[in-house]
């Protein structure tokens, strides 16, 4: 048997740390708050709950972080909206500074949070924690790469070169998958008697499972036990997940089997969902319900979203649709009393957070959606969407593009635009709602349209976004077969937009003008200008030019 996790999975289950960003004083009502699950795998460990952070709510804050906010584009920097925030007079103290980076780095803009970080000690002279140093080594590695990282945690005074910094550059090994390095830390902090938890053990664990070094897997483990470490819930996890990559099943049943006998080790719904998808991947179809049924009577205690989704997509991988109706019907989002809530919650973190506003978009109808496509239930998934529809109070394109991945699947492409047509009704579609109809387009070989909802695309698109390489590469080499010189020129600006302009597409625009008899300076022109110079290659294309 070749068991495979998938990754979505494999992500969620191995490593489930949480930063609960109601530690930090922004607390919603109990009924509106939402469960924030950081990026950061190491949050619980850099972050205490005991650093004291100011509020966020005084007038002062809220412009310094609405025009943070403003900035985007992380290649564009965010320091010269500091300095000018100083220049004016403002003042601005090191928790503040801090809770920025923390925010940041949940979005996931990287890059701006290290530039927060760095200008907090740079340019305010405020002295660095051990947890600010940790949080800079992680955030180094996220923008810099990890030799950067090696660099910065080589130079570290030792009153900062702590635990929380070794276990950051551990997990900096691990995401790099060196095995060599990852243990090499481990030895260190091993005898610098650092190890008081099993996170650091959790690492390996998981970076053994990612490269197949099972063998060193129960050593490990035994390793814990002679040092006095307790397996937690989270390595029982990362187990699980190790004998579901190395297809053994018996080990598998072995530690659901301790789980389930051991309240300490707190078993939810996570354990069941991994155990469920590897019994699938076997055809254990029967052994898999009960998993699901067992998940399902987690769901009787405590209505999280995130499980009710993952429960619809393994009851649909079953191929079951009368217990994925079941589950919907039972879990669902049942009325316009629940959206209004979510609205008004939704609204609350808003006046808090850092970010990109924040959209009301029910990922249980999109996962019903997919779940329904899946089984080739287009009509029920058409059903799910005109309910979400007729109650949703801010629509989102999202929940719409997946019932047009639906469509295009089967060659529904008369249903898709008739959507698209009602959706846009005083709406701005996003470019994947675009992007989507082109793949559809492309995969069933119809090039002009593919191109037409291409250019929809990129007309739209944010800055940073990027349509895939294969329905870029597959619209060009249509138009250079079709020979309009002056479409493949349009074409080409647009992708200056998306970044993913190359020399191979210069030489495909330059190709198709030799061949339409067009002037090709202005070509070799917009090619200087983006930095392409006029290799071996275009010069062998050039040089077949006719006389004009």
């Amino acid at each position: 048997m070749n068991l495979r996790f998938s990754r979505k999975l494999f992500t969620l289950l191995t490593q489930n740390y949480r930063f609960p960003f109601s530690s930090t004083r922004v607390l919603l009502p109990q009924k509106h708050r939402i469960p924030f699950s950081s990026t950061r795998v190491l949050a619980s460990f850099f972050f205490s709950t005991e650093t004291p952070i100011k509020p966020l709510s005084s007038s002062d804050s809220s412009k310094l972080h609405r025009r943070i906010e403003v900035v985007r584009d992380q290649k564009v920097s965010i320091v010269p909206v500091l300095d000018q925030w100083v220049k004016e007079g403002n003042t601005v103290d090191r928790y503040q500074l801090v809770y920025l980076v923390r925010l940041l780095t949940d979005y996931k803009r990287f890059n701006h949070a290290l530039e927060v970080s760095e200008w907090m000690t740079g340019r305010r002279f405020f002295t660095s924690t051990t947890e600010d140093a940790a949080v800079r080594l992680e955030l180094i590695h996220r923008v810099r790469g990890i030799e950067e990282a090696e660099n910065y945690f080589n130079k570290l005074p030792i009153e900062l070169k702590t635990k929380c910094a070794y276990v950051a550059i551990l997990h900096g090994c691990v995401r790099e998958k060196s095995v060599q390095k990852a243990e090499a830390i481990m030895q260190e902090m091993t005898e610098g008697g650092m190890i008081i938890s099993s996170f650091p053990y959790n690492l390996l664990i998981n970076l053994y499972s990612q490269t197949g070094d099972f063998d060193k897997i129960p050593p490990l483990v035994k390793e814990m036990e002679r040092n006095g470490i307790t397996r937690d819930k989270y390595t029982m996890r990362n187990l699980i997940a190790a004998s579901v990559a190395a297809s053994d099943i018996s080990t598998l049943e072995e530690i659901l089997k301790l789980m389930e006998e051991n309240p300490g080790l707190v078993l939810d719904w996570t354990v069941y969902a991994m155990a469920a998808d590897a019994y699938l991947k076997v055809g254990s179809i029967e052994t898999a319900l009960t998993m699901l049924k067992k998940l399902e009577k987690w769901m009787t205690y405590r209505r999280e979203k995130k499980a009710f989704n993952f429960l619809l997509t393994l009851y649909a991988k079953t191929g079951n649709k009368d217990e994925l109706y079941r589950i919907w019907n039972l879990y669902k989002p049942s009325s316009r009393k629940d959206l209004e809530g979510a609205k008004e919650g939704f609204e609350i973190c808003k006046r808090h957070l850092i970010g990109p506003a924040l959209k009301i978009m029910d990922t249980s109808y999109c996962c019903m959606i997919e779940s329904l496509s899946k089984l080739d239930d287009i009509e029920g998934a058409e059903k799910i969407y005109e309910e979400w529809e007729s109650q949703c109070t801010t629509y989102d394109f999202r929940v719409l593009n997946r019932l047009l991945v639906a469509y295009c699947k089967k060659g529904l492409f008369k249903e898709a635009e008739a959507a698209i047509e009602k959706a846009v009704q005083g709406r701005t579609p996003h470019a994947s709602t675009w992007n989507i109809m082109a793949m559809g387009y492309m995969e069933h070989d119809q090039m002009p349209k593919a191109v037409e909802m291409l250019k929809r695309a990129m007309l739209v698109a944010r800055r940073g976004w990027k349509p895939l390489p294969i329905l870029v590469n597959a619209c060009l080499e249509y138009l250079e077969r079709q020979g309009d010189a002056e479409d493949m020129k349009a074409f080409t600006r647009l992708l200056k937009n998306s970044e993913l302009l190359t020399e191979d597409i210069y030489c495909k625009l330059l190709r198709t003008c030799i061949a339409a008899r067009k002037s090709v300076a202005d070509v070799l022109d917009q090619m200087k200008m983006n930095g392409f110079a006029v290799d071996e290659e275009t010069q062998k294309i050039l040089v077949t030019r006719p006389s004009l």
